[in-house]
């Protein structure tokens, strides 16, 4: 099978959805597939892990890059990109299936396609991700990418989640009457976060504590919770009523701390922005815990990465995704809320007992490796086929 991938960033871009996209294409070749990725963090063409990435990188003086930037009609100047780029290479050798990301919508314009069937993989919805709109072109540009997001997903001849919980919110949030995701297919993690996870040493219990988190500065990952916590506790610490700790802030540069942030708090924070794979390996490796408070994940990476490394996790019990992965193997506490007294209720009693997280990392390591590429890759060549049996109108059509 011939298959092209979108995708926003490829590695060594360090963000969840590169991280994504590796993980579906390699594992895509290693189940026999040709695999084209086209990225737009980048130009030029190269072979990588058994993949060929096409970079679409839009020069900054062309028309496209120029329309990007353009509040609600920019939202058109990626899929417009994907689109030129996949059709000429379609021209070239055709591809059986394109699969894109939902979030921001990169198949848009070429949804609905019987020579070319789509096939959305839904991460969270663009709409999940924004702040409050406070302005009329907020407004406006919001409703573009979420109704290029319905498009994409209506005119998908196959629509894959990541848990049976997320496909629910899927087919709600782009009202898909009477279809939910076709397919359930969990990701795997990169073989080499595997490798270094399984030699990594728990650290030893000596103060301070040392937390890490993972992801952006914003409520959807419960940041605002958060630094409510960890005020909470910096309070308590200087009181002597827990003992000292550091929280790195892997993602989180330092301009997005709030300026009216405690000094004890801040002094307890260490914002690092974006790291590459090596520094984040290394940052894992040196937490006692990992804090993933998220109120929404379509599938939660940091999860599965933090169960690797056999480092107890503490999220929140308002994600699904906390509750299947965190939750049910007991691999960290749940907070009932993603507020900060709930989080430092949560928080405060891994502080204090280095027994008790040894005990979490033990739940921990026994649930990791749940997902792998062999599984992704045969998982998704499965859900391709349908999507081109769906396509043709041919329920004939099979490997």
């Amino acid at each position: 099978m011939r298959t092209a991938l979108l995708a926003w960033d490829y590695p060594p871009a360090p963000s969840g959805l590169s991280t994504a996209a590796r993980e579906i294409a390699e594992s895509l070749a290693e189940a026999g597939a040709d695999v084209t990725v086209f990225t737009l963090d980048r130009t030029g063409t190269a072979r990588v892990g058994g993949v060929t990435v096409v970079g679409l990188g839009l020069p900054p003086a062309g028309r496209l890059a120029r329309l990007r930037i353009w509040g609600s009609v920019g939202h058109l100047a990626a899929p417009l990109a994907f689109r030129r780029a996949v059709l000429a290479a379609q021209a070239r050798a055709p591809f059986d299936v394109v699969e894109a990301t939902n979030w921001y919508a990169p198949a848009a314009l070429l949804a609905g396609r019987r020579d070319l069937p789509l096939v959305t993989r839904s991460s969270t919805p663009a709409a999940f991700t924004r702040g409050p709109a406070t302005t009329l072109r907020d407004r406006l540009d919001g409703a573009t990418a979420d109704a290029l997001e319905r498009r994409q997903a209506r005119g998908s001849a196959g629509l894959i989640a990541n848990t049976a919980a997320h496909a629910a919110v899927i087919a709600r949030a782009y009202r898909l009457p009477g279809r939910r995701p076709d397919a359930v297919i969990g990701l795997s993690l990169p073989p080499e976060i595997a490798t270094s996870a399984r030699d990594a040493p728990y650290p030893a219990a000596e103060a301070p504590v040392r937390l890490l988190f993972v992801g952006r500065a914003e409520p959807r990952k419960g940041f605002d919770a958060l630094l409510a916590a960890v005020a909470l506790l910096a309070a308590e610490q200087e009181r002597g009523e827990v003992p000292p700790f550091r929280l790195d802030l892997v993602g989180v540069p330092p301009g997005d701390l709030p300026a009216d942030l405690p000094a004890a708090a801040l002094e307890r924070l260490h914002a690092r922005g974006r790291i590459d794979a090596g520094a984040l390996a290394a940052a894992y490796a040196g937490a006692h815990a990992v804090l993933a408070p998220s109120r929404y994940e379509s599938f939660g990476l940091v999860y599965q990465e933090a169960l690797a490394y056999g480092r107890p996790v503490l999220a929140c019990a308002e994600d699904a995704s906390a509750r299947a992965f965190v939750g049910v193997p007991e691999a960290g506490p749940l907070a009932a809320a993603a507020t900060g007294p709930a989080l430092a209720d949560a928080l405060r009693p891994l502080l204090r007992d280095p027994a008790l997280r040894r005990v979490y990392r033990a739940r921990a390591l026994a649930a990791a490796g749940r997902f792998t590429r062999a599984s992704l890759g045969a998982e998704t060549l499965a859900l391709y086929w349908r999507a081109i049996a769906a396509a043709r109108g041919d329920d004939t059509v099979s490997p």
